[in-house]
């Protein structure tokens, strides 16, 4: 059987690299065999139920296993970026910078989050670290981690490597981002994304499979999201409406729709943000919709055919989100 926690011979996510890590040796994510991360701080941007007042102690990882074109966080995420050197604590410069983490000091970074009052720890884009990151969860909670776990991902995964996280994952945010193979094709080179994307949220659910939150209830019923109380465990899956492609969108929520009913929520998001490496690059020319934002029109088909479907467990954006302002600083706070 198979181990894919080995990173000698890396087959952590679909893309199968087998490349050996714990020598030196990255594959499609960029990444070694340290932990690599480049802000761990308090976010106030995410779903009502996950930011609240305190803040989400959001955690950002380097690297990334789909690398979409478009990605808001390409500067840590990307893997055709000529590599910047990690830094220590006493010498963070200009521009985004990837520190180095052993798993003990990455515990130390999620307590000290709750120590800041963050309603829960969100690990961003991790899932190339699972074999590192385990170990500091684990740590974390031997020592005094009481607040959820949140797993932030692309969704393009292995339910065999997810099943390693029962029991320490409380929350999980998974994005279904295409549905069309074409399209996961043509921009994040995945066309197989759409059935490794469902089989890794059909795990996530099966142990997450119902949602709670802080007042003891499983759905949000509140008119006033500033009056949602936080969630505890449950699934949020995310969709982000990409310009030109509003049919892709339709069959998203109708397939999540059928499958899970209101059993998880649906984060419905307008926040596309044409960013410098589609804009000032060969991608913008081979891509021509990725240099501009989802129009209004084409986010309200969307939304009013969610209504339509019968989903109402779900969060939609409303204005003011298509900001290169709400990226983060990847200088190294927090770490």
């Amino acid at each position: 059987m198979l181990n894919y926690f080995d990173l000698s011979n890396c087959r952590l996510c679909p893309r199968d690299c087998g490349v050996n890590r714990l020598a030196g040796e990255r594959g499609y994510c960029g990444e070694g065999a340290v932990i690599r991360a480049s802000r761990a701080a308090l976010m106030y941007y995410e779903e009502p139920c996950i930011s609240g007042f305190c803040g989400s102690g959001a955690v950002f990882f380097c690297g990334c296993s789909l690398g979409c074109l478009f990605c808001q966080n390409y500067a840590i995420s990307s893997r055709n970026k000529k590599e910047e050197p990690s830094f220590s604590s006493q010498s963070i410069e200009k521009g985004p910078v990837r520190m180095e983490l052993t798993p003990e000091k990455l515990a130390d970074v999620f307590l000290s989050l709750q120590e800041q009052k963050a309603a829960n720890i969100n690990l961003v884009t991790a899932s190339h670290f699972l074999p590192l990151l385990i170990p500091s969860l684990e740590s974390a909670r031997r020592n005094g981690l009481v607040i959820p776990v949140v797993y932030n991902t692309s969704s393009y995964e292995r339910p065999e490597a997810l099943r390693r996280l029962e029991g320490l994952v409380d929350i999980y945010i998974p994005d279904l981002k295409f549905c069309d193979p074409a399209l996961s094709a043509a921009y994040a080179g995945a066309p197989d994304y759409f059935e490794r994307a469902a089989a890794a949220i059909r795990e996530m659910v099966r142990q997450q499979p119902s949602p709670l939150f802080s007042d003891g209830s499983h759905t949000l019923d509140a008119e006033d999201d500033s009056d949602d109380p936080m969630m505890l465990r449950g699934v949020i899956i995310r969709h982000m409406v990409m310009p030109g492609h509003t049919e892709d969108s339709r069959k998203i929520l109708r397939y999540l729709y059928e499958e899970y009913g209101d059993s998880v929520f649906l984060s419905i998001m307008n926040q596309y943000t044409p960013m410098p490496q589609v804009l000032d690059s060969p991608v913008g020319l081979r891509h021509p919709l990725l240099k501009r934002t989802v129009t209004e029109k084409e986010y309200d088909e969307v939304i009013d055919f969610a209504i339509s479907l019968g989903i109402t467990n779900g969060f939609i954006q409303e204005g003011g989100t298509v900001s290169r302002s709400f990226i983060p600083a990847f200088d190294g706070t927090g770490l």
